[in-house]
């Protein structure tokens, strides 16, 4: 597949899962906050889930194309030493804290949340973080542009 193919592939993955989180953030979460109502929250998510979770899957399918394209290897994921590796390594560190919040939020938080109103505030905690995390992936992203870090 041609680097521009998967360039595109990439950004638009990065548009709906960013902005997915940009309109959870700014779009319902407020509204959730003063109603204390946990079903603004639950109803987005259910509906945003599977397009989302498709989306974060094509950014890690085509990131890892494009650093392979780039001459950034599994072997030298973490060692920091290039521009763009360190890119490419700050990238795949920020998608494992996604992870990690990720799996928080589903197994711990949400199931909690569906029950009880007063678990906002900690779910409104992992939807800010995933949401930043998100923006400086893009960020991060960028910088490839310009030859990396």
């Amino acid at each position: 597949m041609s680097h521009h193919l998967l360039l595109i592939i990439h950004l638009l993955s990065a548009t709906i899962w960013v902005g997915g989180h940009l309109l959870l953030v700014f779009g319902f979460l407020p509204q959730a906050l003063k109603e204390k109502n946990q079903n603004i929250i639950l109803d987005y998510e259910r509906k945003y889930e599977p397009v989302g979770m498709t989306a974060l899957v094509l950014l890690v399918i085509t990131g890892i194309l494009m650093a392979y394209k780039y001459g950034v290897n599994i072997e030298y994921w973490f060692q920091f030493e290039t521009p763009i590796e360190k890119v490419v390594s700050t990238k795949l560190a920020l998608l494992l804290l996604t992870v990690l919040f990720a799996l928080s939020a589903q197994f711990r938080v949400l199931p909690k949340l569906e029950k009880n109103a007063e678990k906002l505030p900690e779910m409104t905690f992992h939807i800010l973080l995933v949401t930043i995390i998100g923006v400086l992936m893009v960020v991060f992203g960028s910088f490839v542009r310009y030859g990396g870090l």
